[in-house]
């Protein structure tokens, strides 16, 4: 598969979880991409144990206030950006970018303060992307096309 040029900030689709038109932020330095949320925890449904979380705040322009519940998640301890270690939940969804539908591992984090509600990491990137820097919206200017 040839690899797509993206620049540092892009604009991202995450339909199974009915998202669209949501701001990432391409983070070479950031192994996992992550996803803010509101509310997670896991809960017994059916007799499993399945992870509920909603994404996004009340502040974002395109939080829903949907809950979700995956089966199918794990915890891993991650750094955050202040070299602190965390657990996080994590589960796998598709990204839409340049119309390519790619499953890929995200982790829920608490990105409220910051200006990107999604995070691109080093694991989705490499197989697919090349980051130039000194653009921005690239998938966004083709899906224009």
């Amino acid at each position: 598969m040839e690899k797509h040029l993206i620049g540092r900030n892009e604009i991202v689709d995450l339909p199974q979880l009915d998202l669209f038109g949501l701001n990432a932020k391409v983070d070479t330095g950031a192994y996992t991409s992550a996803i803010h949320y509101h509310n997670a925890d896991v809960i017994e449904k059916n007799g499993k144990e399945v992870l509920h979380f909603t994404l996004l705040d009340p502040s974002h322009p395109e939080y829903n206030d949907k809950s979700f519940y995956f089966e199918e998640f794990k915890t891993k301890q991650i750094k955050n950006s202040f070299g602190q270690t965390e657990e996080r939940y994590i589960i796998k969804t598709n990204i839409r970018l340049f119309d390519i539908d790619i499953e890929t591992e995200f982790s829920l984090s608490d990105r409220g303060n910051l200006k990107f509600p999604v995070l691109l990491g080093r694991k989705l990137l490499n197989k697919y992307f090349i980051v130039d820097t000194s653009k921005k919206k690239l998938s966004l200017k083709s899906k224009k096309k």
